[in-house]
């Protein structure tokens, strides 16, 4: 089973930046497609980005293309977003999420989740 741990959330003001982290441990990611998530209280989570196990192949959401870049490191089993020009519409708990990959797109079911970690954005 993948445990997934994220880290890298914080308070920023508008227009900063911030580069969260999420580490699994368990097994291999290597074949897995990978996302980030985000939630915000009383809403539905939404996809932010995923990325294909080989690393090249992404998608974004239309509402972060161009500021947010989803990366990840097999070896150090590591996926990364780094988030720029933030906008308080950005503040919400970031996601990292797993899955085996029969298919990688924000709409899939995701099996694998991580706690969670916050990014507030204050104007």
């Amino acid at each position: 089973q993948v445990q997934l741990v994220e880290s890298g959330g914080g308070s920023v003001q508008a227009e900063g930046s911030l580069r969260l982290s999420c580490v699994a441990s368990g097994y291999t990611i290597n074949t897995y497609c990978m996302g980030w998530f985000r939630q915000v209280p009383g809403k539905e989570r939404e996809g932010v980005a995923v990325i294909y196990p080989g690393g090249v192949l992404t998608t974004y959401n239309d509402s972060v293309k161009g500021r947010f870049t989803i990366s990840r490191d097999n070896a150090k089993r590591t996926l990364y977003l780094q988030i720029n020009s933030l906008t308080p519409e950005d503040t919400a708990v970031y996601y990292c999420a797993a899955k085996v990959r029969r298919s990688c797109d924000l709409n899939d079911a995701f099996t694998y989740w991580g706690q969670g970690t916050q990014v507030t954005v204050s104007s």
